[in-house]
């Protein structure tokens, strides 16, 4: 026990000998023995590391070498959390190869064709034919010239030609082809005219008596196709009927009551 409250004395008093390992080892104490009156109290000097099995710090500085370290570790961590948040978010999204796109394009029901050039006129005049397609989980029943609102399409942009695979049914004045599930050879030609936001919608929860109440607003992404084509199903041929002139009506009314 003396010896212990030496070395404690000796810390607080002159903490700068305890820095380095070193002179922590060049530093003897005298053994404490139960020794016999005749022999002598101090028999032969000992390090300090052989009173105690563990190795013990008896300065600070130790300590503040720690904390240093892990400050610095703390910094390296912000300065890595900085330079993760100075990554735009695009170049975090999912890169998407060719054939990945066609993939997953395909699994909803529609193919990229390309860009419409301006020279071309795929808009052509009413066919008497209608067909039953499925897009994502909706099916639409559309024919030549319609437009409809499906939900927003990857991989396509304003302007874009479409191929609609997924077609379950054709219809005409003359036949009708149902498919199992799909109508093979059938396609129904469509253009991207744009991209918009559907109106809002409100969702509001509330539990009685527990003061909860909690309003949210939601606006689905849509995109419009115009259906340009169906293809896959013989078009009946359009006979227009000439209508009687409206003189010629009078006349046979007039002959008729002459009569």
């Amino acid at each position: 026990m003396a010896s212990r409250r030496c070395l404690q004395t000796l810390t607080k008093t002159t903490p700068f000998l305890f820095r380095n390992l070193s002179s922590l080892r060049s530093l003897t104490i005298p053994p404490f023995h139960l020794a016999k009156a005749s022999s002598p109290v101090f028999t032969k000097p000992t390090s300090v590391f052989a009173q105690w099995p563990h190795l013990r710090y008896f300065s600070s500085d130790k300590q503040d070498d720690h904390s240093d370290e892990e400050d610095y570790s703390e910094e390296e961590d912000y300065e890595d959390d900085d330079d993760d948040d100075d990554v735009p978010v695009s170049s975090r999204k999912k890169v998407y190869t060719a054939e990945e796109k066609e993939a997953e394009a395909d699994a909803i029901g529609y193919r990229v064709v390309g860009p419409l050039p301006k020279d071309d006129d795929v808009f052509k005049p009413y066919e008497p034919v209608f067909a039953v397609v499925q897009i994502g989980s909706h099916q639409f029943k559309v024919s030549n010239r319609d437009s409809i609102f499906t939900e927003r399409l990857k991989f396509c942009e304003v302007n874009d030609k479409l191929i609609l695979n997924k077609v379950l049914l054709l219809g005409s004045a003359n036949q009708t082809i149902i498919g199992r599930p799909i109508v093979p050879d059938a396609a129904v030609h469509a253009v991207v005219e744009e991209h918009a936001l559907d109106a809002k919608v409100i969702i509001f929860k509330k539990k009685r008596r527990k003061n909860y109440r909690r309003t949210k607003g939601h606006r689905q992404e849509l995109t419009k196709l115009r259906i340009t084509d169906i293809q896959g199903i013989e078009k009946p041929q359009v006979v227009l009927t000439e209508k009687p002139s409206k003189p010629a009506k009078k006349e046979q009314e007039k002959v008729a009551a002459s009569a």
